[in-house]
């Protein structure tokens, strides 16, 4: 049994979508548009499941997808960081010449860090500062060091003592430098005691007439952390014991 063309016309016409084309466009247009827009497109249905443990299961990837994708990316592992080369230094790099730049980049860094410069000027107010332990031991404790010019003066490990270069790697335990001669070294900072130099800008000695130096000492127990967890840490004015 077949449909006639004009029992399938009287059921467009009472079908509500119809009737509100009919009221925005011409008979033959509506016609039209119902046929290709209404009448002849396919219905997608989602297939409903009675089974609750795939339905659970469902949920349970969705959410985990979600957290996937919103999570922080995960740091690489040391191990993956040995298969990059990502803390490997080209022979070409390793040139005492190239980190002498970043040192003077650093020296006038700390002149900023300790108050005696301040936008590339001298601060007159800062001729006669003092620089110690108690008022300025947390900032020489939180600055970066990448760029200073350690040596090695006290070390549990005697073969140590006496190495001198630019810190080109400051990690959590140790500090990779750069030597005179254009070698790398990694010293570790338990049972180290590491000397180093800033030059002021303004004093002069009488004698030599060269500038003055502030010469420090810094205990490698005491900064066993990353650069960025020590820039936010409050270090605290306490005794310790001598390497």
């Amino acid at each position: 049994m077949t449909s006639s063309p004009k029992s399938g016309l009287s059921a467009a016409i009472s079908h509500p979508a119809y009737s509100m084309l009919s009221r925005a466009h011409s008979p033959d247009t509506a016609d039209r548009i119902f046929t290709d827009k209404i009448k002849n497109k396919p219905l997608l249905l989602q297939p409903t499941t009675s089974d609750g443990r795939a339905l659970r299961r469902q949920l349970r990837l969705r959410k985990k997808e979600y957290h996937i994708r919103k999570r922080k990316p995960r740091p690489l592992s040391a191990k993956e960081k040995r298969r990059l080369k990502l803390l490997s230094m080209n022979k070409e790099e390793i040139k005492y010449d190239i980190y002498q730049r970043l040192h003077e980049l650093w020296k006038g860094y700390m002149l900023e860090v300790l108050g005696y410069v301040k936008d590339g000027e001298v601060v007159a107010s800062s001729v006669q500062k003092e620089v110690t332990g108690q008022s300025h031991g947390s900032l020489l404790a939180s600055a970066d060091f990448h760029g200073a010019e350690f040596q090695v003066v006290r070390s549990g490990d005697l073969g140590k003592v006496g190495i001198k270069g630019i810190v080109v790697r400051d990690t959590k335990f140790t500090f990779v430098v750069v030597t005179p001669k254009d070698e790398v070294k990694t010293l570790p900072k338990k049972d180290t005691v590491f000397r180093y130099e800033i030059p002021l800008p303004f004093e002069t000695d009488q004698k030599d007439h060269e500038p003055r130096r502030l010469v420090m000492e810094l205990h490698g127990n005491q900064i066993e952390f990353r650069p960025a967890d020590r820039a936010n840490r409050k270090f605290k004015w306490k005794g310790m014991d001598n390497v």
